[in-house]
């Protein structure tokens, strides 16, 4: 029984990241909008975003970092990917793995985006990378890239009871 536990202990050390097979769902606005509005006691960061766009895949392990150094403390990080879903096997699992993303992904897929940009947010020109951080008493919509340091600071100053 020794053995085979650490043969499969062993076996496991050896997969790689890419290995990782994310759970992605492919959401219409519709099926989507209700995650921009879940007023409880999260901090919710919402960042629209795609593989192709570089601003975008800049930023992304600034979001990871947040996501990992701040899960204890009810903020949740969702990834909003704004690719074609047809491309999510060729595309997007492929660069979720290489780059170990591991917050949770959305492809959002509805061709009505004249509609929805202005649902997420007023001021919204539907350029990418995008970001909204919200929770039931702040709300905070960031166009262009945003780092670290910029979430670190929201989430401490505006959020986050100390």
């Amino acid at each position: 029984m020794r053995f085979n536990l650490f043969i499969a202990v062993v076996s496991l050390s050896f997969l790689s990241t890419s290995d990782f097979i994310p759970e992605i769902q492919v959401l219409n606005f519709k099926e989507f909008e209700p995650r921009l509005h879940q007023y409880n006691d999260t901090t919710y960061i919402i960042n629209f975003w795609a593989t192709w766009c570089i601003p975008c895949r800049k930023e992304l392990p600034d979001f990871e970092k947040i996501n990992t150094g701040y899960q204890e403390k009810n903020v949740k990080v969702l990834l909003v990917n704004l690719d074609f879903p047809d491309d999510l096997n060729q595309s997007l699992i492929p660069f979720i793995q290489k780059y170990d993303i591991h917050s949770e992904i959305v492809v959002l897929d509805d061709p009505d985006s004249n509609f929805w940009i202005n649902q997420v947010d007023s001021t919204w020109n539907g350029n990418i990378p995008a970001t909204l951080i919200y929770n039931k008493k702040y709300r905070e919509f960031i166009a262009g890239i945003v780092d670290y340091e910029v979430l670190n600071s929201i989430l401490k100053l505006k959020t986050i009871k100390q």
